[in-house]
This record gives structure tokens, sequence and C-alpha cells, in this order.
């Protein structure tokens, strides 16, 4: 199933970014991993680690990590896009600007999550403005439900490549697939990366009942009712309502909402447990795609006169500094309705 021999360019050296570039490695490509740190691609060059993201975990010593975006990209098949969603556009003029003068069309790939804030464009409809056709040859979504630290680890890992184009999602396919990641395909782009999106915004609510000291009951109920939250929102849109009980819809809700891997989860975790916003910014350290995706749902909701009661209780907690537990007291106390699972999907 491999396709030997490829040329990748991984953008993006934090945890996702780094153990995929090691996948790649390890199927036997060639794989330079681009970081704009120097320390940091250094310490994976000369130690084969990458601590402040994964702790305790060895890559092969034939991954090698660069800071020269351009000669990362020199000759390459595949770019794969694994920045923060705030970075898509700025990292998508640079990566244009380079195979214009490469004359260059590779595969483009992102497993980034998220919505770009006030415009709310996915990652797909970003790379599509900033590097024109003639310069790539497909664009694909990778997702699903996946902690970079049991991949890392080769536990057993199931996602999706999402592409309207389904050659070359098969690539995509082909490419990562071996005896402990499976990758299934999906033509249903919209879906997949709304679903990739707005998962964090429940994860972000899941952790904040685990904070204040809520069971298992809740956090089931909350997930239920969240994946019919974003169905609708995804559905409005376009998508495939199917796509939401798929890998990149219940399948990384799920792991999304119960690990402590999910720096969503532990952000919502921190927040129920009585922590500022701000602090748990602070003390995450990394990006926590579900505060600003919260904020896009929202007002997409609102556009289109989606009842989000979740989200917005979630908006109303990150963005209006509502006391949580009066929020999820308004949840429970809403006036009761039917569930009507099928109807939920698109109502």
């Amino acid at each position: 199933m491999l396709i030997m021999g490829k040329n990748v360019a991984v953008l993006g050296a934090g945890s996702w970014g780094s153990v995929l570039a090691n996948v790649l490695v390890e199927n036997g490509h060639q794989v330079e991993l681009w970081t704009y740190k120097t320390p940091q691609a250094d310490e994976i060059n000369s130690q084969h680690t990458n601590n402040k993201y994964i702790k305790d975990y060895y890559f092969s010593e034939k991954l090698h990590a660069t800071t020269d975006m351009d000669a990362a990209l020199d000759g390459v098949d595949v770019v794969l896009f694994v920045v923060p969603t705030k970075a898509i556009r700025e990292i998508s003029v640079q990566v244009c600007d380079i195979l214009r003068d490469k004359n260059n069309a590779p595969l483009i790939v992102h497993a980034s999550k998220g919505l770009e804030l006030k415009t709310y464009k996915r990652v797909s409809q970003i790379i599509d403005e900033e590097i024109p056709s003639g310069y790539r040859s497909g664009i694909v979504a990778l997702s699903g439900p996946s902690h970079a630290e049991e991949v890392a680890h080769h536990d057993l890992t199931l996602i999706t490549a999402a592409s309207e184009d389904l050659d070359a999602a098969k690539e995509v396919q082909k490419l990562f697939m071996n005896n402990y990641l499976r990758i299934y395909t999906n033509p249903d782009l919209l879906g997949v990366e709304l679903g990739a999106a707005f998962k964090n915004i429940i994860a972000l609510g899941a952790g904040a009942l685990h904070g204040l000291g809520f069971g298992d009951d809740a956090k089931a109920a909350l997930m239920t009712r969240g994946l019919a939250e974003i169905s609708r929102l995804g559905v409005a849109f376009g998508a495939d309502p199917l796509t939401f009980i798929g890998l990149s819809g219940v399948g990384d809700l799920v792991v999304t909402c119960t690990s402590v891997h999910s720096r969503n989860w532990r952000a919502g975790d921190q927040l129920g447990s009585g922590k500022k916003l701000p602090d748990v910014i602070a003390d995450m350290g990394m990006v926590i795609e579900g505060i600003n995706t919260t904020q896009a749902a929202y007002e997409l909701s609102q556009e289109k006169q989606i009842d989000m009661p979740i989200t917005e209780a979630i908006y109303n907690v990150l963005y209006r500094g509502a006391d949580i537990k009066e929020e999820v007291g308004g949840l429970m106390t809403r006036e009761g309705k039917s569930e009507e699972i099928a109807q939920n999907m698109v109502d």
C-alpha cells in the first residue's frame, strides 16, 4: 500500500506535526520537518527529541528538521501543513512564493483543525485562496480521532483523508497507512473540516464538567447533545449529515472529550476548577483551538439562526465572563423538548 520514495515537507513541528513526520519516515519517505525555531530544529536533529511538545519519545534518526522553508520545499511531492489555524494563511503565502519560484505543484495536505478568525473560513478554503491551482495538485484534509502521544507509540489509530478529489485522498491514504495507522477516504471535505473544528468546543465543555465535579452521565449527555448541535450547523452549510457520525465527527468528538491528552479538555477542566481564562491560556503553552472556534460557531449559529445552547453557554463563559455553574443550570432548566434524533441532525 505504500507509495515509496515520496519527498514530503511537513510544516509545523508541534506534537502532531513531528509525530506525523516520523510516521512518514517510518513508512519509507524522505521528510523535511520545518520549524521557525532554531533550537527546536537543533534538538530534533542532534538529540532526536522534541521535549516541549512530546516528552520521553525518540524520533527516527532519519527525520531531519530545518528552519529553511525554501530547502524544505525543494523538489517535494507532498506538503503537509500542521500549524495552528491562525498561521495557515501566512504560511500558505510563503509556500506559494517558493513553489512559484521552483515551478512545482505538489499535493497539499493539512492536519489543522479550526476556522480562521473573522472570516471563519476553513483551512482548505484558505489554502485554496493563497496557493493557486497551478502550484498544487490537490488539497486533502487529514482528520479524525488521534492523539500524537498514542500514534507515536504505535497505538491503533483510524483517521480520514478528505478531499473533493478522490484520487488525491487515495494518494494520502497510501502515503500514511501502515499496521498501526489506518486511513479512510471521504469526499465530504466541508463536513470533515467543520466536524474537526467544532468538536473542540464540546471538548471544552466536557473538561469543564469534569472540573466542576460532574461524572460520566453528564459527559455522555454533553457529547450526545453537542454532536446534535455541531451536526445542525454543519448541515446548514452543506455538509453531509452522515459525516458527523463518522471518524471525523463522533470519533474525534469522543477522543477529544474523554482524554487528558486533549488540550481543549484540559483547558475546560481548568476553567471548571475555577481558573481564569488568561491563566489557562498561559498555562497551556500551546494553541487552544476551541476558544476561537467557539466564537466562530456562536456567530455562525446566530447568522444561520441555528439553536446551539451548549455552544452559547460556553461562549458566555469564554467571552462574557459568565459563571460556569450558572450556565450549566441554565442548560438543565431549559424548556422540555422531544429528542427526535434524526430531525435534530438537520433542524
